[in-house]
């Protein structure tokens, strides 16, 4: 049977065999990763379902919406506010950055020595196989850190409208002046971009729209905290990284609606995985589709993650923002407030995220953390050092993983995981 979204691929511009190639490992590993897990929730098939259509149905949705007149904004980062995107007529979407893709291609635009995720997210663009990208009216970058800062000068030859957004690096009053200056300028941007302003009525829905996403990640969050897990770290992971592609509020729905399956495991004292199992917290660099490895790793080594200290997961959702507001200007300040509380690696000093490690460790009663950093991620790598330090005064067990997205050390991984878990019981 024909694939009926071949020309819509082709119309983007895509690599049909290369895109054939991706969708065939991820499809693989989709299904040797999660499809084999016991005791999963059936509120999973909904995400199974979107993973299924994740270059499909939801691609086709995304140009449904262009041609109603709607734009398309594709993010690297957490720090763009998904609140103004919406109320200007745009729909936020994340960009492709999870796996190694054309890095023949990418080794002549960029160091061997770059971080994984940059190196990914060039690799999907030369690679012609990430439909998101190709659907973006404008794509979104952030100078996070100095390796995506240098890298984007690059990438702007590559994609048609490229944005960059200037991101305080000090938790300071005039690095809050920072941001709202940049978010102002982000709002002006897409105001221009979908000739739709942006209102106080249209803020304050699109402020409540989030906030309910979010609010619906809180819930399967505090789930996790029971003991036996009513779900794996591997399917939290997967409603977290859905959060970025899927359209709010099914979203929304879908996510409190697996909630209400797992507060009757809860009651039934049914888990995923036995009472007592070793508990074990991921903390550090984002894991965005298809970065499975880690978790896989893990979670067949006789442990449960319970939570993600991550921008893919809870530092990324955490704080909500301030409805109260009743005027655009308000509104942006509250904006401003709630995203200044990201506690990204980029910021120096940063005590804060040793703080809400150290937080979640005790909530979700986890016995050990594993601090997870991309092969040259300096920021995280960085912070890896004081935070374990923290953690071990602590007496909280702590290992700290630097790998890439590649298969070449899961066995070496999965020895010393082996061991942590081992050293956990």
């Amino acid at each position: 049977m024909d694939n009926p979204y071949v020309s819509m691929w082709q119309e983007l511009g895509l690599d049909l065999a290369a895109h054939d190639a991706l969708l065939n490992v991820l499809g693989k590993t989709y299904t040797d990763f999660f499809l084999t897990q016991k005791n999963r929730p059936d509120g999973m098939g909904y995400f199974d379902f979107v993973m299924s259509e994740v270059h499909g149905l939801r691609i086709k949705e995304l140009l449904d919406e262009k041609s109603a007149g709607r734009k398309i904004i594709g993010s690297y980062c957490v720090f763009v506010p998904e609140e103004i995107v919406l109320a200007a007529n745009a729909t936020l979407v994340g960009l492709c950055s999870g796996a190694d893709f054309a890095m023949e291609a990418v080794e002549r635009l960029l160091p061997r020595n770059t971080c994984a995720l940059i190196k990914s997210s060039f690799g999907f663009k030369l690679g012609k196989v990430c439909p998101y990208l190709e659907s973006a009216d404008m794509v979104v970058g952030e100078n996070t850190c100095d390796g995506k800062k240098k890298a984007y000068e690059t990438l702007g030859s590559l994609v048609n409208n490229l944005y960059v957004m200037d991101l305080p690096q000090v938790k300071s009053e005039q690095g809050r002046v920072l941001l709202r200056a940049e978010y102002d300028r982000f709002k002006t941007t897409l105001e221009a971009l979908t000739g739709v302003a942006v209102t106080a009525e249209s803020l304050k829905t699109t402020i409540r729209t989030v906030n309910a996403k979010r609010a619906a990640i809180h819930r399967l969050s505090s789930l996790r905290k029971a003991d036996p897990a009513p779900i794996s770290g591997m399917d939290a992971l997967l409603a977290n990284q859905v959060f970025f592609y899927d359209n709010p509020e099914r979203f929304t729905t879908s996510v409190n609606k697996i909630c209400d399956e797992l507060e009757r495991r809860i009651a039934e004292e049914k888990g995923v995985f036995p009472a007592k199992t070793p508990r074990v917290l991921i903390s550090g660099c984002p894991q965005a589709v298809p970065n499975w490895k880690l978790p896989y790793i893990v979670e067949t080594s006789g442990a449960v993650i319970v939570g993600e200290e991550s921008c893919v997961g809870e530092r990324g959702t955490r704080n909500l923002t301030e409805e109260t507001g009743d005027t655009v200007e308000a509104m942006m300040e509250a904006v401003v407030d709630r995203y200044f509380k990201v506690d990204c690696a980029i910021f120096t000093p940063n005590p804060e995220r040793t703080a809400h490690i150290e937080e979640m460790a005790k909530d979700y009663n986890a016995d050990g953390v594993i601090h997870y950093g991309l092969q040259f991620c300096q920021p995280y790598l960085m912070e890896s050092f004081p935070v374990e330090r923290a953690l071990e005064e602590k007496n909280i067990p702590t290992l700290r993983i630097e790998t890439d997205y590649g298969m070449e050390d899961v066995g070496q991984l999965k020895t010393r995981i082996e061991a942590f878990i081992e050293q956990l019981r």
